[in-house]
């Protein structure tokens, strides 16, 4: 079987759903240049599946990043589809969270998403095609207990990604907005509480890949949570309040 996209980035690849995506990706054809901290990880991923590609990179590094894109561009050509995926998640109440877990929450999940933008939109528009899938999640679309540090960086990407939608509609590169639930990783691992509606990384994976086949802006799974939570969206801040003191007990 053979995929739309002839090559593809995947940062964040080293575990979870980045892993997923890259092997899901590399089994259907597509050349995968993988990205993320740990250089062991990917090379794991490279023996698995020989059409994956090595690029070890910390997204907070604005100029490794533009070094990395170029050697991609190099070794397998500017990529058709970029899935932006790295990203942090340490629950914790806002009166335990210190500014340095603000700050690196905003640097990995925010401006590690910027730093790739800022080297890869620019020659996409200049080609006149390419896909940009921005991971962010379902915890952006309001305020919940414990996200105080990660919530606030993924409703900036909600924002990002409509606007750069907004802006390169009609040039061929295709902005996209991905929103999980909650998926089985080493990040929900920290999870204290039961978590409703959780989906193996190659479940997500696979919605992911199916959305990015489709026309919709944000691919939003799984669909009767999210629908929860976008009606959710439009209460009132009183009865969400006490909708969400009633849920999680908090």
């Amino acid at each position: 079987m053979s995929g739309p996209w002839q090559t593809a980035w995947v940062t964040g690849a080293s575990h979870g759903i980045g892993r997923a995506l890259a092997e899901q990706l590399a089994d259907s054809g597509t050349r995968v240049a993988v990205s993320a901290r740990s250089e062991k990880a990917l090379l794991d991923l490279h023996d698995s599946q020989p059409r994956i590609v090595p690029c070890p990179l910390d997204v907070t590094d604005e100029a490794a990043v533009v070094a990395v894109l170029d050697t991609i561009e190099k070794d397998i050509g500017l990529p058709d589809l970029a899935i932006l995926n790295a990203g942090i998640y340490e629950p914790g109440y806002a009166a335990a969270v210190t500014a340095g877990d603000y700050r690196r929450h905003m640097e990995v999940n925010y401006l590690g998403v910027t730093n790739c933008l800022a080297a890869l939109l620019s020659r996409m528009l200049a080609r006149g095609a390419g896909q940009i899938a921005i991971v962010g999640s379902v915890a952006g679309y309001r305020g919940l207990p414990q996200a105080a540090a990660y919530g606030p960086t993924k409703a900036a990407l909600n924002n990002l990604a409509e606007t750069l939608r907004l802006e390169v509609q009609g040039s061929g590169v295709d902005i996209r907005l991905v929103s999980p639930g909650f998926v089985a990783t080493r990040l929900t691992d920290k999870n204290p509480f039961a978590m409703p509606a959780i989906m193996t990384p190659v479940a997500a994976s696979d919605t992911i890949i199916r959305g990015l086949e489709g026309k919709r802006f944000e691919i939003a799974f799984p669909r009767r949570f999210v629908a929860w939570l976008k009606f959710a969206r439009i209460l009132p801040w009183g009865l969400y309040g006490r909708l969400v003191r009633r849920v999680t007990g908090q």
